[in-house]
């Protein structure tokens, strides 16, 4: 099978960038010697104006989109924020996103809630404020371009593929995917979708989010306030994550292999437009160098 073609792609993950791996000796289950590419995980403090909002750690890329996607998944900046500049010192691992109008958020800051994304995600305690005000789009979704994207995506290169222990998050519009984001926590890579919408001025009611994490309240949450009608992943649910998706009207989408998904909200969405038993089976994947974590 040819391989993807990422060329129609806005971001796709470049595995030639340095400092996303580096290559450690161990041995293996017959103590043989093994040379391994696994992950490099830095922190990156977080700055609005001159407030210390957090430290994510993170692999390292797109950090002004990490920035500005986590603030404004926080309820900290709107989509119509005046930002005035982004400073990313890669020294200091900092980023300090600069706003017109001043920022003040101790209350804030003072109800952190840990979640369980991974690399110790943190939510504010009021992050739900709002979420009840959400009016998502009643944008139909197709079942072909699901089994195309699923297909896109499982076979596309990416860090996962050569290290392991990461999560991918990638926005899609149809059929065809359009930036690709990898962290160590899904919070982050959604995050930094988040951050190229906002600095794009990018749609969000004709897109998709395919994660390959947990279908969990945290990305629901996200995915809504984002106002992206539709999460899918090849992964599973939980509760919560189901119970606030059907509140807010979004199409989940889970375990995705195959000819196969399950759809436990915003079925009404789905347009049932190909005969699964037609569509190819999942190949199996070569084993992989490192493990999801």
């Amino acid at each position: 099978m040819p391989p993807v073609d990422t060329s129609k792609m806005l971001i796709a993950p470049d595995l030639a960038r340095a400092g996303l791996t580096r290559h450690v000796s161990g041995v293996d289950h017959n103590g043989e010697r093994i040379d391994l590419a696994v992950v490099e995980e830095r922190p990156l403090t977080i700055y609005l104006n001159g407030q210390e909002i957090v430290t994510a750690m993170t692999i390292g890329d797109y950090p002004e989109y990490l920035a500005l996607g986590f603030l404004r998944n926080q309820g900290m900046l709107s989509d119509g924020e005046d930002v005035t500049g982004i400073d990313y010192d890669e020294e200091l691992e900092t980023v300090v996103v600069r706003t017109a109008s001043q920022t003040t958020y101790e209350d804030k800051l003072s109800k952190k809630t840990r979640t369980s994304g991974c690399a110790v995600g943190t939510v504010f305690g009021d992050m739900m404020e709002g979420i009840d005000q959400v009016a998502l789009p009643q944008t139909q979704v197709r079942t072909s371009d699901l089994y195309a994207l699923a297909h896109q995506i499982n076979q596309m290169p990416s860090l996962y593929l050569t290290a392991g222990a990461i999560h991918g998050t990638v926005l899609c519009q149809a059929d065809q995917p359009l930036v690709y984001m990898e962290d160590v926590g899904r919070h982050n890579a959604v995050d930094k979708i988040a951050g190229w919408m906002l600095s794009t001025g990018a749609s969000a009611g004709d897109k998709t989010l395919y994660t390959t994490g947990r279908l969990t309240s945290e990305m629901v949450i996200k995915t809504a306030m984002m106002g992206i009608p539709v999460l899918a992943s090849r992964s599973g649910f939980t509760a919560w994550g189901v119970e606030i998706a059907q509140r807010v009207g979004l199409t989940l989408i889970g375990r995705m292999r195959g000819q196969r998904f399950v759809c436990l909200s915003g079925a009404d969405r789905l347009v049932r437009d190909v005969d699964p038993s037609t569509v190819p089976s999942e190949p199996k994947k070569s084993s992989r160098k490192g493990a999801r974590t």
